[in-house]
């Protein structure tokens, strides 16, 4: 267990680490039922070897969720990794190695293997989205469009993958947006109840045009969401702005037109496909009996 742990830690009150416990308990309950039926074709106490192998180039995240899953049902297992969280693998390479009950191998591996997959998608996505724009001032944000249950996973990737996490939840960070403002009666309003609510989180605000923008800037707006902007809108905003707020971009934004708007001298570019229009990466497990 050589892996990087240093981005396992407590966010705004989450534990990841309980977070990583309870996904695997769930999991493998969602899988198990009652017991594994298949597994009894395996004498008891076989013993295995078994490699995980990625037939694709990927960005590898999700190991302490593998470990997990396979030590939850035998503590014998060993597993030797051979890439750490956030690591380039090429397609063909054995980025780990398992020992112990075969039986228990088995039963794990799905599991296992649908973290290390999904949480390998994000990482993997985020990462060529981060190089894309590397050469300007603009971070790569998530957003709350995540799996059920899988938030702080997914958000943990996103990490990996090289970007930066939004609000974690609604209870972390004020984001205003077009029905709170229709409430407030108004943008001015909006801000003012926000920071007389709770003074101790950020507190964002969204507009959708310039005119918005302009008095989201005269309300003392620090972090402002620019919805759906195109980019000479954006450049025209940056200009407002002057750098009395962070601005960010969102809405629509793909691979394709990324490096255009993060051109524009944005600050920071969120984007909910991250997490929720992803491809798992393609990953397999063999395994070897010790006859």
């Amino acid at each position: 267990m050589q892996h990087n742990r240093n981005q396992i830690h407590m966010t705004n009150g989450n534990n990841l680490e309980q977070s990583i416990q309870t996904s695997v308990e769930l999991s493998l309950q969602e899988d198990l039922g009652d017991g594994d039926l298949t597994a009894s074709l395996i004498p008891e106490n076989t013993l295995g070897q078994a490699s995980i192998i990625s037939r694709v180039d990927c960005v590898l995240c999700g190991i302490a969720w593998a470990e997990k899953t396979f030590q939850s049902l035998d503590h014998s297992i060993e597993l030797d990794w051979h890439y750490q969280d956030g690591d380039q693998v090429a397609a063909g390479d054995s980025v780990c190695t398992l020992r112990g009950p075969a039986r228990a191998l088995l039963t794990g591996e799905r599991t296992a293997l649908n973290f290390l997959q999904t949480l390998s998608a994000v990482a993997t996505k985020t990462k060529i989205y981060v190089e894309a724009i590397a050469h300007t001032k603009a971070k790569i944000l998530d957003t709350r469009k995540t799996m059920p249950n899988l938030r702080l996973a997914l958000k943990y990737a996103v990490r990996t993958g090289g970007g930066k996490n939004h609000r974690i939840g609604l209870f972390d960070g004020v984001l205003i947006k077009e029905n709170h403002i229709i409430a407030c009666d108004g943008i001015t309003k909006a801000l003012k109840f926000a920071k007389d609510a709770d003074q101790k989180v950020p507190i964002q605000i969204e507009v959708e045009t310039i005119t918005q923008l302009k008095e989201a800037v005269d309300g003392g707006a620090k972090l402002i969401l620019l919805d759906n902007f195109k980019p000479q809108s954006m450049k025209e905003a940056v200009k407002i702005v002057n750098g009395k707020a962070l601005l960010e971009a969102s809405g629509g934004i793909t691979l394709n037109s990324i490096v255009e708007v993060a051109e524009t001298g944005i600050d920071r570019i969120s984007i909910g496909t991250l997490t929720k229009d992803i491809h798992s990466i393609d990953l397999s497990m063999r395994l070897k009996f010790d006859m």
